[in-house]
């Protein structure tokens, strides 16, 4: 996979929906009939849609792409205040709001991610959601990392590079890596992670990067499977 290129200017939102008790695929369902469709409608770009694969995890997870920050706060707002969406409200909710709270971060697309495809594959791969938090001031050694050995290594265990980002802050704020890896399982995505930490390459390349301390303070994980809906499965 080659890597090389300009990153797009869009700009992108991840959003998590944590459902009203009891209304966890009754939100899922609102994104298949409705929504989706009136996020095209104003302008948003549908990227992909997922559940966490650990059913304990009521969530729905996706992410929208904008042309600008601009465009995006001028999109949600027509969207708001759409007939047809307040419409959908009403009927979906006549017996209680389905959600209970939304996280939403912005990011912009890093030098480190190939072209973002959006295609569905058959059978549906298996999605990993990875964010990093850089120890301060290390996010420059981080993505270079990542540039020079990381993401070849990757594709070296059989695990597919899908996008990079880094996170849009506020001034003074370091940003944090978040990307999205392929598997075709759950399982062989642990364990070609496995795998790729014994690698004697990675091994030396993680020695040599971190000999003034470790770049990261935090790695998080969610593995996802995409619903029927997903641009990108």
């Amino acid at each position: 996979m080659a890597f090389a290129q300009s990153p797009s200017s869009k700009y992108y939102e991840v959003r998590v929906y944590h459902p009203t008790p009891g209304k966890y695929e009754a939100i899922v369902d609102r994104f298949r009939q409705y929504t989706t469709k009136l996020f095209e409608k104003h302008g948003m770009e549908n990227i992909g849609y997922w559940t966490p694969i650990d059913t304990s995890r009521k969530e729905l997870i996706y992410i929208l792409a904008y042309p600008s920050k601009a465009a995006r706060d001028t999109s949600w707002k027509h969207f708001g205040s759409d007939p047809a969406w307040r419409a959908v409200v009403a009927k979906t909710e006549a017996n209680g709001k389905l959600v209970e709270k939304v996280d939403s971060y912005f990011m912009t697309e890093s030098d480190l991610s190939p072209a973002i495809k959006l295609k569905k594959k058959s059978p549906m791969r298996t999605f990993e959601l990875r964010t990093y938090t850089a120890q301060p001031d290390k996010l420059p050694n981080l993505l270079t990392r990542f540039r020079d050995h990381t993401r070849k290594l990757f594709t070296k265990h059989g695990m597919e590079n899908i996008a990079y980002w880094t996170t849009a802050e506020k001034e003074g704020v370091q940003p944090k890596l978040v990307y999205i890896l392929a598997h075709p399982s759950e399982e062989e995505g642990k364990a070609n992670f496995e795998m790729f930490r014994k690698d004697p390459i990675w091994e030396k390349v993680k020695a040599d990067s971190e000999k003034g301390g470790p770049l990261t303070v935090k790695v998080e994980s969610v593995y996802m499977k995409p619903t029927d809906y997903s641009p990108i499965q």
